[in-house]
């Protein structure tokens, strides 16, 4: 019997899509719970850096009102990382290092190229330069986005994603 129940857990463990789930290999720094088709269900699912940079990559250069000059973001469409969780929410709360919580709608993520930027003019985000993920409209795309609505909901230091 206990040779059929350690046989299992090892099927659960090489299951395939069950290595989304499972801790990431190096320091969490995102984890996305809520709404999402994670299995077993209800588990949040953490990335770590590796794991968001497997992800495909887009680089756009804009204009932000917290830099006197354009930057170069690099990082996955954040709508990418959340097809990647079966994200199934209408809005997502995003939650900084520091507790700050912001309200996101997931029609955002389809309207416009919005990163989950990992990289600032091709260098890793340090925290105290808003990292290490910072998520980012492109605001010179679309006169629209130069708005202070669309600049509240760029959080920086992001931590956390609840899918509502």
């Amino acid at each position: 019997m206990l040779g059929l129940l350690l046989a299992g857990c090892c099927l659960l463990l090489t299951w395939p899509g069950l290595a989304q789930e499972a801790t990431p290999p190096g320091k969490t720094v995102l984890t996305i719970s809520g709404r999402i088709g994670a299995v077993p269900p209800g588990v949040p699912v953490a990335f770590d850096l590796a794991r968001l940079e497997a992800l495909p990559q887009r680089s756009f250069t804009t204009q932000t009102p917290w830099q006197d000059k354009p930057l170069q973001f690099t990082g996955p469409l954040l709508r990418e990382v959340l097809a990647s969780v079966k994200a199934q929410g209408s809005q997502l709360k995003a939650i900084a290092l520091n507790d700050y919580k912001v309200s996101i709608p997931v029609s955002d993520t389809q309207r416009f190229d919005m990163l989950l930027a990992l990289r600032v003019n091709g260098e890793r985000i340090p925290v105290r330069s808003k990292g290490p993920l910072f998520v980012v409209y492109p605001y010179d795309s679309d006169e629209e986005l130069r708005s202070t609505l669309y600049y509240s909901r760029s959080i920086w230091q992001l931590k956390a994603i609840e899918v509502e």
